[in-house]
């Protein structure tokens, strides 16, 4: 099965159609403050009026008031939601869309159980992400991918330090459903480089087809 790709941290319009001209599956759109990568609603909004059809849209959000996200849902219309703080399960479902939530990958978690916690509350995903006892995510660093187990009661994409360099490996070595790639194709923090994008997309296209 084709490999999915999400390319995550879109700011500018230019960003959003090399990413698509490239072929990517799903454009992220960061609605934390704190990131470098964080975007307005009113941002957001224009940006996804610009797009082809047939491309996901995907808001990121980390341990944000609900009213903040149906706030943003009232004027950008997100086709997934991804929730990368602390939120719970049942926190995630109540929103009423469609969501995944990100496990970072803490030592000694139970990747497996997690998932399966996940699945029962109606997610459609799981993104797998490196950890940082600081950082909800974005840290732009890999993790050991052999924790990743075979069993997955969800689809998997996985995220965390991936590059043009490094995701025909790791695609190899763990068979994600979708990889999920900001700061690795990025010229500098927040722009987004169309050569790397290109790259990153075509590597990932050859594991699907070999």
């Amino acid at each position: 099965m084709r490999t999915r790709v999400k390319i995550c941290g879109i700011r500018r319009r230019e960003d959003a159609l090399a990413a698509i001209e490239a072929g990517a599956d799903a454009l992220g759109f960061v609605f934390h403050p704190r990131s470098p990568r964080a975007v307005t609603a009113e941002t957001a909004a224009a940006l996804v009026r610009a797009l082809p059809p047939f491309v996901a849209k995907v808001g990121l959000f980390v341990n944000a008031p609900e009213a903040r996200v149906r706030s943003v849902l009232e004027e950008v219309p997100l086709d997934l939601l991804q929730f990368h703080g602390e939120e719970s399960p049942d926190w995630c479902a109540r929103i009423g869309r469609p969501w995944m939530k990100a496990v970072r990958m803490a030592p000694g978690i139970d990747l497996v159980a997690r998932m399966e916690e996940l699945a029962a509350a109606g997610a459609s995903a799981v993104l797998v992400d490196a950890w940082h006892p600081a950082v909800a995510g974005g840290t732009g660093e890999t993790f050991d991918w052999d924790r990743i187990p075979a069993r997955r009661p969800l689809p998997l994409v996985l995220a965390g330090g991936l590059t043009p360099e490094n995701v025909a490996e790791a695609i190899r070595r763990v068979r994600p459903y979708a990889v999920d790639v900001s700061s690795g194709v990025e010229r500098r923090r927040g722009v987004k480089d169309p050569e790397r994008i290109r790259a990153f997309l075509e590597r990932t296209m050859s594991v699907c087809d070999g």
